[in-house]
């Protein structure tokens, strides 16, 4: 499988010590996305690795999840089969029907919605990882444009949260207010 590199986006976290990073790519299935995320939490500090793969509409198809959380490994394999999540072989039918996955710890997943955003408001229901614990639970978000080329409307119901964010023209958030902020380089 050949991929063509499109971005590197590059955020360091406004709320805790942190930062990540991610690099986009295409392939003949569709999009990759390869991420490294350091942050501190509650728990102590983390350094995860991350593999996105989405399929040529940007709808999510598995998440790799490897690293180390202060003294313990992190593991997880998340695969999309026909609208069933399933987290290492388990199934998750709390998320039965999302689209996309929602990794709690980075800015990088909001890019396959925003990339799918027209010019309605595109209601989604995505598997959240609820980090540390490697369990998905329902999301449901909407992404809005706001009439300002370069800034896209925000919520989720469940945790009755809304903002702005300020996107790239790749679809990477470079600002998410009070939690990331970054930038993009694109390839050549």
């Amino acid at each position: 499988m050949s991929a063509k590199h499109i971005a590197t986006a590059r955020w360091r976290a406004l709320d805790r010590e942190g930062q990540d990073t991610c690099r986009l790519s295409q392939t003949d299935e569709g999009w990759i996305l390869l991420g490294h995320a350091q942050f501190r939490d509650e728990l102590g500090q983390a350094s995860l690795n991350y593999v996105v793969r989405c399929d040529r509409d940007w709808v999510t198809q598995s998440v790799d999840l490897a690293g180390q959380h202060e003294r313990n490994e992190v593991r997880a394999k998340m695969v999309n089969a026909g609208g069933t999540w399933w987290v290492d072989d388990r199934a998750q039918p709390a998320v039965t029907g999302a689209h996309d996955i929602d990794l709690s710890f980075t800015p990088a997943t909001n890019l396959m919605p925003l990339r799918r955003l027209g010019t309605e408001d595109l209601p989604v229901a995505a598997a959240w990882l609820q980090y540390p614990q490697a369990k998905l639970v329902p999301l449901e978000q909407t992404y809005a444009r706001t009439g300002v080329a370069d800034v896209m409307r925000y919520r989720a119901k469940e945790t009755d949260y809304s903002t702005d964010l300020t996107v790239d023209r790749t679809g990477f958030v470079t600002l998410y207010p009070g939690l990331w902020e970054g930038q993009v380089t694109h390839a050549s």
